[in-house]
Order: structure tokens, then sequence, then C-alpha cells
């Protein structure tokens, strides 16, 4: 099932290398993606029925098992969302942070399997739909190759086709969380920038001073329909260190549950307390 000649293939891999808690398959193009067995698509889960509600079950017996009790449905939602945003969208941010290349993936060619042993993020299947590139990239002569001018139009294509992903999921998602529009567009903004901003902790320290530029750049503010910037700042840590923070655009609604567990960049959480906070 892998396309071993894949233009992300390498991205994939290093991804997994750096965080083998999370696994992607490419299928290849006409074939189908794999279905049963904990396997959810995400055109499934746009469409807001009997498979959302499954998928919804899990974090629902989740939230009871590890912490006594139940959540309400709207947080239950939010917690799924988030869970399937993040990783989702590292299928294109990842390409393009490490090698220039943004992939598409409409919702039919995406599927997602959290019920995997030994992968506590899942494992993502993915069919290609073509791919954004820069003039000189050598993948340019590939098949679905889209070659753009500059890097201001390859920024512009990650916001597309996480955008062209994510609008139908979060409609999904949206009444079940009671959330619509702005609400909604700022849980995928934080998704992009914290998710791209972990795994380049994972890549080393250059690596993640880079992301915060590129995703600086690649959300500054005004870029419709996403919510605010990249929102980074720079604190004082405890011992007169810098300590990086950013402002999230949205809450996840873990403190309905455990007030006392809040991450270093809730909006519920002071300076003070990010300062001495692992960004998580």
């Amino acid at each position: 099932m892998l396309v071993a000649d894949s233009p992300v293939t390498d991205s994939y891999a290093r991804l997994t290398e750096v965080l083998p808690g999370l696994a992607v398959t490419e299928v290849r193009p006409g074939d189908a993606l794999p279905a049963g067995d904990g396997w959810t698509g995400a055109a499934e889960l746009a469409a807001g029925g009997p498979a959302l509600e499954a998928f919804l079950a899990w974090d629902e017996a989740q939230v009871l098992r590890d912490y006594g009790q139940r959540a309400r449905p709207d947080v239950v939602a939010s917690f799924g969302l988030h869970r399937y945003a993040w990783p989702a969208c590292l299928l294109i941010t990842v390409p393009w942070f490490l090698h220039r290349r943004v992939p598409r993936y409409p919702t039919s060619h995406v599927a997602y399997d959290r019920t995997a042993p030994g992968l506590p993020l899942g494992r993502l299947a993915v069919r290609p739909a073509g791919f954004a590139c820069l003039p000189g990239d050598p993948a340019a002569a590939l098949p679905g190759a889209r070659v753009v001018p500059d890097e201001d139009a390859l920024r512009a294509e990650v916001r597309a086709a996480v955008a062209e992903h994510l609008e139908p999921v979060l409609a999904g998602f949206g009444p079940r969380m009671r959330r619509r529009g702005r609400a909604l567009w700022g849980m995928a903004t934080d998704e992009v920038v914290e998710g791209l901003w972990y795994v380049a902790h994972l890549l080393g320290e250059p690596e993640r001073e880079r992301a915060r530029h590129e995703l600086e750049l690649l959300l500054p503010g005004a870029t419709k329909p996403y919510v605010g910037a990249a929102a980074f700042r720079e604190l004082t840590g405890p011992d007169g260190e810098p300590v990086h923070t950013r402002d999230r655009a949205s809450c996840c609604m873990f403190y309905t549950v455990r007030p006392e567990d809040t991450c270093a960049t809730c909006p519920r959480t002071c300076d003070t307390n990010r300062a001495a906070l692992p960004v998580r």
C-alpha cells in the first residue's frame, strides 16, 4: 500500500521517526482507503452521523476511565476534534516545513484509526490528490505537481490545503461542540500552529526556532478563515531564561474536567504559570 516514490514519503518517514506514536500510510492512487477494524474516514466524520457518534464514544469512555467523571457532550466533541485535527494538520504542514511540498487531501482521501496498539496518536491513511511545490524542486516533474512561484504562494497553498480538509470536518463536529464560525476556526488555527511547533521541538531546537518564524509568516493575522496570528511571545523563566509561549485562539475545555491542570498556552493560564510550565 505504500507509495515508495511519493513526494511526501520522506517527510512522513521523518515525522514517524521523531513521533513514533503516529503512523502515516500512503495509499496508491485509485486504491480504496482502509475501512473497518477501527478505521474512520474523514468524510464520515464530516457527515456528522453514526460514524461521528461512534468516534466520540471513544472520547467519552476515555474521560470516564481516566478521570472518573463524565464530560459534557460539547467538551467530548471538542476533545474528539482536537485528537483528529492535530495529526491531520501535520499531513500538510510537515511536508511543507521539511521539504517545501504541500499535499492536498480532501476528506475523501483520508482515514484515521486511533485504536492500533502501540500508536497512542493513531494512524492515518492518505491517498494523494496532487501537491504544490516551488520552481526547481525535482518533484515538480512528477504527476500531480503544481508549481507555484515563490514562498508566499506556497504558504497560501498550505492555508488552502488545511482549509479544504478541515472545513467539512468542522461542519460535522460544530453542532456537537456548540461552536461555529470564528470559534471553530480558532481551534483550527491552534491545531496548525501547535502541532508543527511540537514536532519541530522534537526535530531539535534550531528547527523549533525556524518553526516559530515560519508559522508567523504562515499565519500573520487577517488570513481568513483562520483566526488571529501564530501569536508567539517570549517570557522570562524562573532563572531568567527566555521561555517561548503563544496565545491560543481557542480553549480545548479541558479545565471543565480537570480545572487545576491546564496547558502552558491555555487562555486561562497566566504568564507567571506559563513561564513555569512545559509547553505541550
